[in-house]
């Protein structure tokens, strides 16, 4: 029997904005709830429940309908959001899409473990740092990192808006020395206008610190869809 999930939205075709796929024509499927409240949280109207109205519930079989509509039938990358969208089990989901040809990209913190990591294509954990005012289970990151499969594409992402951020990912980067990670600048203006000559102001910052640190293995990213379109949502 197919599992509801409960969605925010379904957009797209777009790129991803985010992480090892940044750039990558795809599909979003946002699921709405999520186990933390990130103070710099951009997707609020998808976590926090005064938004629940416009919350809305599916079946594995009406999500890959919709994915269908929207991608015209050719198969492409679905991205995985939310809130956290491991809060429910989408394996169901995923099996249908690989049947059509799609492939399922997914973006989490590493808090709620899940044994159908394994179906996915790519998988970005997402670990939140000092900034965010939400405490890092490294138990169960480290249990994520064991439930993924043989050919899933793993990688790490962490938010820099400052040096306690930068410090953090360097100790993630220390614990699982072996995986990619990304850091990737915060958006400071969620709430409104993009402040775009802020942001870039941070990107600057990010990139020269890693230079100056001799960090090269780390990743320096922009979010490629605020630089775009700002805050608008669904694109």
């Amino acid at each position: 029997m197919s599992t509801v999930i409960q969605l925010s939205e379904i957009f797209g075709p777009t790129i991803q904005g985010e992480g090892s796929q940044i750039g990558r024509p795809t599909l979003f499927v946002r699921t709405a709830g999520c186990d933390y409240r990130c103070s710099w949280c951009d997707t609020l109207y998808a976590v926090d429940t005064t938004h629940r109205d416009s919350w809305y519930k599916a079946t594995a079989e009406e999500i890959m309908a919709e994915v269908e509509r929207l991608s015209d039938h050719t198969p492409m990358m679905v991205t995985l959001s939310g809130g956290n969208p491991a809060m429910y089990d989408l394996s169901y989901l995923i099996d249908m899409g690989h049947a059509k040809g799609y492939q399922f990209s997914m973006e989490t913190q590493g808090s709620l473990p899940r044994k159908w990591f394994s179906k996915l294509d790519v998988l970005t954990l997402s670990p939140k740092p000092p900034s965010s005012d939400m405490d890092t289970d490294w138990d169960k990151l480290k249990e994520c990192v064991s439930l993924v499969g043989e050919t899933t594409q793993l990688s790490l992402k962490v938010v820099i808006f400052d040096q306690h951020d930068y410090d953090y990912a360097q100790s993630v980067n220390a614990l699982f020395p072996e995986l990619p990670l990304y850091l990737q600048t915060g958006n400071p203006s969620v709430g409104g206008k993009a402040d775009i000559p802020g942001v870039l102001d941070k990107l600057k910052w990010l990139a020269d610190k890693v230079a100056q640190d001799k960090w090269h293995k780390a990743c320096v990213l922009p979010q490629l869809h605020v630089l775009a379109w700002g805050n608008e949502r669904g694109v």
